[in-house]
């Protein structure tokens, strides 16, 4: 159709950009510019097919999306309806005397051949027409559109909160919660656009009944006046040409208007509009008996056209009995060749790349019983709490973490989970559904009835009690927990202390992005002119093995930055980071007061690790046997006795020394914190409690 409007040229790419444009401008020229009657022929033609293609494109359509251009299309056409009637009214005052093809075939055409040249019954059915689709059809579809947008508006919300939890779950991919965002989006502003459109209709609906009186009045005077014909004459020429003119633009006015209000009554399905009504409107043997045999009573009634309703209702009846014998030799088809019939062997397919499935960087597995938690039909309670555990995770350690894909596995227990990272299982356990497990924190008055577990998440004692006896718990001093809650637990302890692996390529780069956006230029000194991505990986790892956030970035970047252009080893630069950090690092482990209780080394532990250091590098395994049993063995010492003082288990050493000590240590004593003497911050006072060593 576009190369039979416009030159050849425009069906290209850029063409179609110019379509929109020419159009608006052969629009206006229309109202401008006189047209001949061939041309009005054309332009009323193409009116007609135009709103004939709406038409069958609102029936083929299988949302509302698919045809996402319509309220544009319904104001583009409506404006081709005006146009038009302001070129044919200037041809009908203009040319009407000289006959009633003055104003084109088409317009006389329709005054002659629809109305068979009766004025009178084509005022009827102008009336009719306009009535039917300003009052019937454009008013409904106005008002399902309007009541569309409110609770597309509504359900917005709603919606969005969907994606982000089934995002968050691993259900979805990052490009799918995208699309599904901008479809929402798309689909609220589809129903708000249609809603002001319909306003149009009926906008023209009106001003096609105001051009067809004054029309037939100012035909009327400007033949009496001007050209001197009498009234009757005037009356029946100018009367024609306004009433075919009127039927011309208002029956495709009509068709579109149906089709608005095809699009926006339809109901989400995978199904165009011609299947659901045969699908859904006759398919049932029992509704065709029943009317066929109304029908048919109509028909043997005295006085009615009984051919008709008798033929009708054999019609009926003859379709009934040809669904219901369908609907009984389907299923027997079915099952004999389901019976009789060997399948073939299948045959293999060659291997391919296809075959290879990523692994999930973090999974969680669920038996059956615990479906209802991960079922967002079903609530979906975890879904939720995941959610909350990714944002915590992102505001206290410094990126957001991989999101968790959740599947159940019907080799587990009905009421076990499992979690993995990267495929591996990393920890399990057994969450009952509607019971309570009671944590036993260390301070309770009694015991309870249940069945004893221990706590997956710490390892503290714990008894799985019934929902009647939490609030005797509670009182007797227990923790507890539902399910839910246990597994949630349980699953942000270990993505916290797992937070190293956790950190990939990938989120490196988007916490780089992240600080791009409001310091672009200090990124681009660092990545890749200074150092590469790994090396910037390794530090914020060995950062996060030890405890420390990363929340901070623009520190670290600053740092690195800094520090880049003397030394590309990535322990040297996490000691550099580390003491930019110290503040943080140093509030993170005593939270209150300016006093620092920590335990320090003896002097001579300090000249032989000095030693072995100098000796054999920063690596933990080049120290003697007999020194690192000693050295192990008094710190395990000193920090139990911290720990009894209430204190937290610090250490506090000499900077060359803190990466090995911290590296030996963090394997059989990982709660002692390990700090050198340059992350202290100056209005800190140390306080020595335990000496390490005194005994070598």
């Amino acid at each position: 159709m576009n190369s039979f409007i416009f030159p050849a040229w425009l069906n290209g790419k850029g063409g179609k950009a110019l379509a929109g444009p020419i159009m608006i401008i052969m629009m206006l020229a229309m109202m401008i510019l006189p047209l001949p009657g061939f041309a009005l022929d054309i332009f009323f033609s193409f009116n007609i097919a135009l709103a004939i293609i709406i038409l069958l494109t609102s029936f083929y359509t299988v949302k509302p999306l698919d045809f996402m251009v319509f309220p544009t299309v319904l104001l583009v056409s409506t404006m081709l309806r005006l146009s038009l009637n302001v070129a044919s009214t200037r041809v009908v005052l203009t040319e009407g005397h000289t006959g009633p093809d003055a104003a084109g075939k088409v317009i006389e055409a329709f005054g002659h051949f629809l109305i068979g040249g009766n004025y009178a019954v084509g005022i009827v059915v102008f009336i009719i027409i306009t009535i039917i689709n300003f009052s019937v059809v454009t008013k409904g579809a106005g008002r399902i559109a309007e009541v569309g947008a409110r609770f597309a508006l509504d359900a917005m919300p709603g919606k969005q909160m969907a994606i982000d939890a089934d995002l968050n779950a691993g259900l979805i991919a990052e490009e799918e919660a995208r699309r599904r965002r901008t479809e929402v989006a798309q689909e609220a502003e589809f129903y708000g656009a249609m809603d002001g459109a319909s306003k149009y209709v009926k906008g023209d609906a009106v001003a096609g009944i105001l051009v067809t009186v004054i029309n037939v009045v100012g035909g009327l005077i400007v033949g009496m006046v001007q050209h001197d014909l009498g009234f009757a004459e005037a009356s029946k020429i100018y009367t024609l040409l306004a009433i075919g003119d009127g039927l011309v633009a208002q029956i495709p006015s009509l068709i579109i208007s149906t089709a608005a209000g095809i699009v926006v009554s339809r109901v989400a399905s995978e199904e165009d509009i011609g299947n659901q009504f045969i699908n859904q409107l006759f398919t049932k043997p029992e509704v065709m008996y029943i009317t066929a045999a109304i029908i048919g009573g109509l028909g043997v009634i005295p006085g009615m056209p009984h051919v008709a309703f008798i033929l009708l209702a054999g019609s009926l009846a003859g379709a009934g009995y040809m669904l219901k014998k369908r609907s009984q030799t389907a299923p027997s088809q079915e099952g004999v060749a389901a019976a009789s019939a060997v399948p073939p062997a299948p045959e293999m397919e060659e291997a391919t790349w296809q075959d290879i499935l990523p692994v999930d960087t973090l999974g969680l597995e669920v038996g059956y019983r615990l479906i209802p938690l991960v079922d967002k039909n079903q609530g979906g309670e975890l879904l939720r709490r995941i959610k909350g555990i990714r944002k915590k995770f992102a505001q206290d350690i410094g990126f957001l973490s991989p999101p968790v894909h959740i599947r159940d596995n019907l080799e587990l227990k009905p009421s076990s989970y499992r979690i993995a990272l990267k495929g591996v299982e990393i920890g399990s356990g057994d969450a009952n559904m509607g019971q309570y497990l009671a944590i036993d924190p260390g301070m309770v008055s009694g015991t309870l009835p249940g069945i004893p577990t221990t706590d997956p998440a710490f390892g503290l004692p714990a008894v799985w009690i019934d929902a009647s006896m939490r609030e005797q718990a509670q009182s007797m001093g227990y923790t507890v927990v539902d399910a839910g809650t246990v597994i949630a637990t349980h699953l942000n302890h270990l993505i916290t202390s797992n937070a190293t692996e956790l950190l990939g390529r990938h989120e490196v780069q988007q916490l780089l992005d992240h600080v791009g956006k409001e310091s672009p230029k200090l990124v681009e000194d660092l990545t890749p002119r200074l150092l590469s991505l790994s090396v910037i990986q390794k530090v914020l790892q060995n950062l996060l093995v030890e405890g420390v956030h990363i929340r901070d970035m623009r520190t670290i970047v600053e740092t690195l930055t800094e520090f880049a252009t003397q030394t590309q080893d990535a322990n040297e630069l996490t000691a550099q980071v580390r003491v930019a950090l110290g503040r943080a690092i140093v509030q993170q482990i005593f939270p209150n007061g300016n006093e620092l209780a920590v335990m320090t080394l003896d002097n001579k532990l300090e000249r032989l690790l000095m030693q072995t250091l100098q000796g054999h590098g920063a690596d933990g395994a080049s120290m003697e046997p007999g020194l690192a049993d000693t050295l192990a063995l008094q710190t395990e010492v000193a920090a139990q006795h911290q720990q009894q003082l209430g204190l937290t288990p610090v250490l506090l050493v000499p900077g060359p020394l803190r990466a090995l000590l911290a590296r030996f240590l963090r394997r059989t004593l990982p709660q002692v914190k390990v700090l050198s003497h340059a992350e202290l911050p100056e209005n800190k006072t140390i306080r020595v409690t335990s000496l390490v060593g005194g005994q070598i």
